[in-house]
């Protein structure tokens, strides 16, 4: 079984951090969602109806990933880590997970949060990973919170 760990990180570092133990506790790859072009701390004003972030959102938009993960099909088994925004996944999250094929996989999605719930992270993700053989969020603090996920 092979286990891949990818993770969007926003500027506190919280969900790189999450998702490095995460990697380390499970003898998994992992691998870090970066979109093309980074963001900016104006970018993840959420308080500013004008910054970045609340444009993608409300417009739905894609947003360019860099990279791409070679050999995807090999793994069985992806966590998804991301901080929660608007009680869902970031948009790079969405952009990412539409370029690879999720059949038969276990995706296993957690959120990093200063205060919101994980909301319905795992339906709103579910039409990204089409063909996933079972789709699960958690909100976590620390990786110790996945032991068992």
């Amino acid at each position: 079984m092979s286990i891949l760990v990818v993770y969007f990180s926003a500027e506190s570092g919280k969900t790189a951090g999450v998702a490095k133990e995460l990697a380390a506790e499970k003898g998994a790859e992992l691998y870090e969602i970066q979109p093309e072009k980074p963001y900016s701390r104006a970018d993840l004003n959420w308080m500013n109806p004008l910054a970045r972030c609340n444009r993608e959102y409300i417009a739905k938009k894609d947003v360019p990933v860099a990279g791409t993960i070679e050999d995807f099909d090999q793994y069985d088994t992806v966590y998804i880590g991301f901080p929660i925004w608007y009680g869902c996944a970031p948009n790079v999250i969405n952009t990412f997970c539409k370029a690879y094929d999720w059949s038969g996989k276990a995706v296993h999605a957690f959120a990093t949060s200063g205060g919101s719930g994980i909301g319905r992270s795992a339906e709103k993700l579910a039409p990204y990973v089409k063909g996933a053989e079972s789709v699960d969020a958690k909100r976590v603090s620390s990786a110790a919170e996945l032991k068992d996920f």
